[in-house]
């Protein structure tokens, strides 16, 4: 029996979710290749704003990058119990509105967490912020370190998936070449 991996390069849509900054990061990649940056950048929202209109500034920013990405998987971070329930709530509204703005479009959808993220960027599920920035930026050989934190966690999130995502990944890169070649429908 032999492993295959994938032969094209897939591309993952990584969120590193929150209220105040929502973390986004598109790398295309495949297990064994050199990995690509395609676009990070950070959604920010007034802490200040009504629920409603900061979700809905998050939504609109993701359906964007989804629009001129064009991924073939959303990796989101897995929310994990804080002591502060207010963010851990605020965090978890983010990352659902992420989760349903793939959905929508059909997109296979992972969740890791944080400790697996750091593992697979860094080879320690312990590492702090600062290495996790470090690998992301030598992996995607990149000049200057991705900022804020959260733009390097959506990268880190996306290599995570690219390394980690398995049957996923083989099935969203079988649709890649298919989804590329049509027009979206409904977009």
């Amino acid at each position: 029996m032999t492993l295959t991996f994938a032969r094209q390069p897939i591309r993952v849509l990584g969120v590193d979710p929150g209220l105040t900054r929502c973390g986004l990061g598109v790398v295309d990649g495949a297990p064994g290749r050199a990995l690509s940056l395609v676009r990070v950048g950070v959604v920010r929202t007034p802490a200040d704003d009504d629920i409603a209109h900061r979700l809905l500034a998050i939504e609109t920013e993701i359906e964007q990058w989804l629009d001129t990405c064009r991924p073939d998987a959303v990796a989101v971070e897995r929310v994990f119990a804080q002591q502060n329930v207010r963010t851990v709530m605020g965090t978890a509204q983010a990352g659902a509105v992420a989760i349903v703005c793939a959905a929508r479009r059909g997109l296979p959808v992972c969740l890791h967490t944080p400790s697996e993220v750091k593992a697979a960027v860094t080879g320690n599920g312990r590492a702090d912020k600062d290495q996790v920035t470090t690998m992301v930026t030598r992996l995607l050989r990149l000049e200057q370190r991705p900022r804020p934190a959260d733009a390097a966690d959506a990268l880190a999130l996306a290599i995570c998936h690219l390394w980690r995502g398995g049957t996923a990944n083989r099935l969203a890169a079988a649709a890649a070449p298919v989804r590329r070649a049509t027009p979206a429908a409904g977009r």
